[in-house]
C-alpha cells in the first residue's frame, strides 16, 4: 500500500508570500535598485545575486505549488 504524502501547504504559502514581498519591494524601490545596480565595480555582483535569489524563491514556490495541486514526477 502507498503511504499518502503530506502536501506542503505551509511552504507554498511561505514561499508565495516571500516571493510576492520581494517583487513588491523591487517595484516600489526601482529607482534605488537601478541607481545601485548600475554603479559598476563590485556593485555588478548585486544583479547577479538578486537574480539567483529571485530564481530560488520563485522556483521553490512553483515546486510546492505543483506538489499541492498533485503534479509529481512518475516513479519508475
Amino acid at each position: 500500500m502507498k503511504a499518502k504524502k503530506k502536501k506542503p501547504y505551509l511552504m507554498l504559502v511561505v514561499f508565495g508570500v516571500v516571493s510576492l514581498l520581494m517583487y513588491v519591494a523591487l517595484f516600489t524601490h526601482q529607482d534605488w535598485v537601478t541607481e545601485t545596480f548600475t554603479k559598476g565595480g563590485y556593485y555588478a555582483a548585486y544583479p547577479i545575486g538578486a537574480a539567483f535569489l529571485f530564481s530560488f524563491i520563485h522556483g521553490a514556490f512553483a515546486s510546492n505549488l505543483l506538489s499541492v495541486i498533485g503534479l509529481e514526477p512518475k516513479k519508475k
